[in-house]
This record gives structure tokens, sequence and C-alpha cells, in this order.
């Protein structure tokens, strides 16, 4: 689960994490009082959404550019209105949005900053060696595969072992790095901890702060914040599950969340529906092998019901892009005849148009190839994933 900039540094304030005042606004009238509030001189009037490159990007109703990108420096309260009454409401356009771009709903307006210099900082769990992970680089404020492609000498890690959690050490191999002196290498020190104690206690999947700016006083402060959370653990983290912003989710794979279903919307024509992660994945796989994509990873558990099984059906269908369906399920826990008798209800039920290629293999295989059998329904049966893999890819291009 992903929340905004602001909703990150409240929580990242809470363990110590440096950051600049600043205040949610949903109205114009919320941004100036925000803006009063903070006094100024200089303001920053940030958009809230979910995607990098905000300053960056572009407004649809503005294709020349010419008012500037999702964050804005302003020096007057006037000028925090003027882009409170543009940008809300408005159409945001980045490289992480795609050319839809996405709908401007809250902004936040904070304090401006003295920077003397810009870094770059994360903390993930790398599962190469099972730690969490401290990237960081001299080249802030630019996108980190940017810098991994092309300067990748200026990109540093550090792994912390669990055992021990952050040392001293640790932070002092950052900050050298990071050619900091001084002070700096105090305030940077203070900083790292209470990041790696916020991402430790709050069951985080990632922390980005792209920029980390090293103000003319020489103290650390989180310019920007990207809180990622590990979702098989919000269940210890009610609070920070509230801040969820479902109008910055994929509809679809809020549907799926409901029926406890995993699934996650992909570009290609080929819809999947499949029991286990592995399995699913090497489904996708095989498709790509046999000439076509993936729209979808979708894995309905080992313990779907008829009624999940219909609705991962629906929620493939309602992908405008799936030109075929390919069902593989290995029963063992899921019983093959449950997966059939939901493919046959769904299919019925949304008048299916496209082809369906089915391979089951396990419990109850022959009474589920026979509930298909005797449906009536145009089912393509497969005997193997490679079989099915290109029935499908053939069935798809034939139907085009």
């Amino acid at each position: 689960m992903n929340i905004h900039e602001y909703q990150g540094k409240e929580l990242l304030k809470k363990y110590g994490v440096a950051v600049l005042d600043g205040g949610v606004a949903f109205t114009p009238d919320e941004a100036v009082a925000a803006a009063e509030r903070l006094g100024g001189p200089v303001f920053v009037v940030k958009s809230q959404i979910h995607a990098g490159g905000r300053g960056a990007g572009h407004f649809v109703n503005d294709p020349e550019r010419t008012t500037g990108g999702g964050v804005r420096v302003v020096k007057s309260i006037a000028d925090v209105k003027t882009a409170a009454d543009f940008m809300l409401g408005n159409t945001l356009v980045t490289k992480q949005t795609g050319p839809d771009g996405k709908e401007v709903k809250r902004l936040y307006v904070e304090d401006g900053c003295d920077i003397a210099r810009e870094l770059y900082l994360s903390f993930l769990v790398d599962r190469a060696t099972s730690r969490v992970t401290i990237v960081a680089s001299t080249e802030g404020g630019m996108d980190i595969e940017t810098v991994a492609e092309e300067t990748p000498d200026k990109i540093m890690q550090v792994d912390i072992d669990p055992a021990t959690g952050i040392q001293g050490h640790h932070a002092r191999s950052i900050a050298f790095g990071l050619g900091l002196e001084g002070a700096q290498i105090k305030s940077a020190t203070k900083f790292l901890f209470a990041m790696y104690k916020a991402f430790t206690e709050l069951d985080c999947a990632m922390v980005e702060v792209n920029p980390l700016v090293v103000t003319g006083a020489g103290d650390m402060v989180a310019l920007d914040a990207k809180v990622g959370f590990d979702d098989n653990a919000l269940y210890r983290h009610k609070d920070v599950e509230e801040l969820r912003d479902e109008d910055e989710e994929d509809a679809s794979e809020l549907e799926a969340a409901q029926w406890e279903l995993n699934y996650v919307k992909l570009d290609g024509e080929i819809g999947c529906m499949v029991n286990g992660a592995g399995l699913a994945m090497a489904t996708m796989d095989i498709i790509k092998l046999y000439g076509s994509e993936p729209a979808n990873f979708l894995d309905v558990g080992g313990g779907a019901t008829e009624e999940r099984v219909t609705a991962a059906f629906k929620i493939i269908l309602s992908d405008p892009n799936v030109k075929g369906i390919l069902v593989n399920i290995f029963g063992g826990i899921m019983k093959c005849d449950i997966i059939a008798s939901g493919v046959v209800a769904a299919a019925r039920e949304t008048s299916l148009s496209v082809p369906l290629v089915v391979r089951l293999e396990g419990t109850n295989v022959e009474k589920g190839k026979e509930i298909m059998a005797s449906s009536g329904l145009t089912i393509i049966p497969a005997d193997n994933l490679a079989d099915a893999a290109d029935k499908i890819t053939k069935a798809v291009k034939e139907a085009a």
C-alpha cells in the first residue's frame, strides 16, 4: 500500500525524521489558510498523487506547459491561491502516470527551503540479501533508475544485519560516501537512525526520500517522501491502513482485494486466472514465450469458492484490453470442479465473447472437465501448460 507525500512525512516526523512544516489542502481556500499559517516568504505548492516526476509533469489543459508542473515554488499567498485554483481538479501527467494522468484532488502547501545540496536516500528490503538496505547517491532529485544506468558508481548500498539493527558505522559509511563533513555527519546519523526506526516499526516495503537536502545550515531535511507498506503486515497498523486513498488505486485491484484475490493489472491481451503465485508467474512467462502478452496477474489462492472464482472471472473481463482468457489450475486444496463451476457461471453471467482456454489438473479434474463439457459453452480444453498457451494465443489471433 502506498500513501501520499504529506501522509508519509507526518508518519516519519513522529519518528524524528526532519521534515518541513506544511499543510494539506482540498480546496484553494484551504491552501491559502495553510500558507497563512506558515507565514512564508516562500511556499511550495505540491500536487498529491501516487506517482513520481510531479515537478517535471504537465497538466492536461496546459499542453504548452506554460504554468509549470505539479510542484511549484511561489513567493506570495496570492500565488498560492492561483496555483491551487489551477491544480485542483486538473489532471497531471507524469512519466509514471501514463498519458491519461491522474486528477489532483489534494495539495500540500509547504515551507520553502534553503537548499545547499540535493541527495538521494531510500530504505528497502533487498531480497538478494534478506536484509534492510540503505541506498544513497549524491545525485538527488534525479530518477535513481537513470543514475543506476548512466553513473552506477554514484550509487552506494549498505546492508543492515537484522540481528544488530542500524549501527554508527552504517551511518558513517553513508555520510562519508555522500561527501558530508563536520556537523553534517551528525545530522545525517540522526536522520538515518530515525529513518531505520520508522521503516522497521511501520513494516514498510520502501521509504524513499528524493531529494534529501542539505540546508545552508548543514541540516538534513526530507524534501519529499514516498512511503510504501508491506500489505501482509497492515493488520498490525490499522492507523496506517486508514491512510489508504482508494481514488489513487486501480478499481479492479480494489475489487479483487475485497474478494481476497491477488490481482495486478498489466498491459497485455491474455487474461490469466491461476491458483498459486508461482504457477501464475510461469503462466505469464509461457504466454510471452508463445508470442503474446499477459493482461494481468491473478492468483485465486488455494481455498477459493465458486463465488470468488466468478468474481475473478468478471474482474478479468472488466479489462477492455482482454482478447482471450487462459485458466490454469493445478488442483490440490483448490478443487477443479469448483473452478469449473465458477468459470461456467461467470461465462454465462457475462455473456462471454472472447476465446477461453482452460487447463485443469489435480483434485476432481474429471468432474471439472465434465462440468465444462456439459455446459454448452465454447470452452477450449488444454492438456498441459504449453498446450494451453499455444491454443489461447492462436485463438486470439484467429478472432482478431
